[in-house]
Order: structure tokens, then sequence, then C-alpha cells
């Protein structure tokens, strides 16, 4: 598939996480940002939807959206990566889980895992290349990879929480705090969408995504480019140990209920209250992290 339809495809996928509706204005660099990518691949995707009829071009104005979020799940589905994608995401998570649990090697080769896996060299490259983004692996000198023994503890993802818990609610009482309604709006959409059936029904890419999502764009909306980057740089590494706490997905009622409270603090200019809740809520988290800790033991 072509860059510009894999990018279409993950604009889409904001379309529908969002819930947006037909006429809803489209900022080709707030998608950027979200994708984080440059402006001009994003305005190649829309380009494509416009040929497909989703969007709409208007001179000295953007593009807007002609169809609702509720209308594209087939041509999402069209769009959607090849087959070969699945097998790289089921790499991913089996080779997690091994790592985990101690099946493999913190030390192998790139041949070691295409033949655990099944993989071609192409998706070994694709597999590796998503987990070295993610901040866990990391070519050797000379010869093969490494992976980061501090992601398979069990208080590695413990202290990835607590380190947090100073930062996040600092970020929401810096002065320069300015959130942005469509960012609350797009918050609470997903928050509803969870609620709705999605903490039952979305991958744990998803759940991670929408929660990474969340959090980060408290912490954007602060400002401060240190608490930004800090937040991007630990929830990079969390991933991996996050992936095996969402076996048990019965606390993610309450995070929404605790999300959703924290936005409505946050529109009214309440920052010293929702700042109070936001530790409140990690630190529910965390004990709730530490009540299943055995999931998260090798």
């Amino acid at each position: 598939m072509s860059a510009q339809t894999h990018t279409a495809a993950k604009i889409l996928a904001l379309i529908q996480e969002d819930r947006l509706s037909a006429g809803t204005h489209l900022s080709a660099q707030k998608i950027a940002d979200r994708l984080r990518l440059s402006r001009s691949p994003v305005n190649d995707a829309l380009g494509v939807l416009e040929q497909r009829g989703v969007v709409s071009r208007k001179p000295n104005r953007g593009y807007f959206l002609e169809q609702g979020h509720d209308t594209l799940a087939d041509l999402r589905e069209d769009l959607a990566p090849p087959s070969a994608g699945d097998i790289v995401t089921h790499s991913y998570f089996k080779l997690a889980d091994e790592l985990l649990r101690g099946a493999l090697p913190m030390q192998c080769s790139e041949a070691l895992l295409r033949a655990r896996y099944g993989l071609t060299a192409a998706q070994a490259q694709v597999l590796l290349e998503r987990i070295s983004q993610e901040g866990w692996v990391q070519r050797r000198p000379g010869y093969g990879w490494e992976f980061s023994s501090m992601m398979t503890t069990p208080d590695s993802l413990l202290q990835s929480y607590r380190l947090r818990l100073a930062l996040e609610p600092a970020a929401l009482l810096e002065p320069g705090f300015r959130i942005d309604k469509q960012v609350l709006a797009r918050c609470r959409a997903a928050e509803k969408h969870l609620l709705d059936g999605g903490i039952a029904t979305d991958t744990a890419d998803q759940l991670h995504e929408r929660g990474v999502r969340f959090h980060e764009s408290l912490v954007e909306a602060s400002g401060n480019p240190f608490f930004i980057d800090a937040i991007k740089r630990v929830n990079r590494v969390r991933r991996l140990l996050s992936y095996r706490s969402m076996q048990d997905r019965s606390r993610y009622t309450q995070h929404c209920d605790q999300h959703l409270a924290i936005l409505e603090l946050l529109e009214h200019e309440r920052n010293e209250e929702a700042a109070a809740q936001l530790a409140d809520h990690l630190r529910s988290t965390l004990d709730n992290l530490a009540r299943i800790s055995g999931l998260l033991a090798s």
C-alpha cells in the first residue's frame, strides 16, 4: 500500500475515534501533530480521501468532512494495512509476552526472530523498528539486538506511574496551561466510546493509545515542552508492560469516570481540583496494578 493510503487509513481512524460529523473542519496541522507527521504527507492523504468523496477542499479554508464517522467503516477496511501487518502485530504481542516470561533471550539476532515467529526479512525489520521506536530494544554494536532489562520486571510499570504521578498533576498547574474546547470534546468522545462497549471490544493497541492520548493531551495543554517531552518518553517505554496489565480490564470503567470528572473540572478552569483528582486517579491506578502484580511478573 502507498504511504498516502496508509496515512489516509490513520486519518479515518481518528475521525471515527473522535466521532466527527459531516461538515467538521479537518485541520491538517492538528492531524499531523496527532500522527506525529509533517503536514505534507497529511495533505497528500487528505487528497486521497477527497478523491473518495470523504472530504472536500474549500479554497483558502482547507478540508471539510463530507461523511460522518458512522459511514466510514467499510472505506476504512478497504484502506486498512495488508495482512502482513497483522502478522507483524501478532508477532509483536507474542514476542512481548515471551520476553516478559523470560522465554526469550535478552540478546538475539534478527535471524533468530525470523525463525521463531515465521517472519520474512521485511516483516522482521518492521517488527524491530516498532520496538526500537518504543524504546525497549536497541541494536548491539556490530551484530544483533538487545532488549532493555528495565522493561522485564513488574516494578518497571509501577515506577513509570510514580514518575507520572510526580509530573502530570504539576503540568495542570503551569501558568501557561490552556486546553482547547475541541481537545476536551475529543477526549470526552473517547471516554464515552469506551463506556459504550469499547472497553470490551477495543484491541490492546487501541486501549493503550486512547489512554496515552488523554494524558498527553492534558500535559500538552501545559505549554511546557519539558513536561511534554518527559511524559511522551515514559509513555513510549511503558507500552510493553501496559499491554500485559490489560489482561484485566475490570478497572477501565473507573478510569473513564475519573477521566470525565477531570475534563469537567478543566472545562471550568478549576485546575487545582483537576490536578488533585488526576493525582488521585494515578494513585488508584498504582493500587490496582499492585493488586494484579501477578500478571506483570515473569
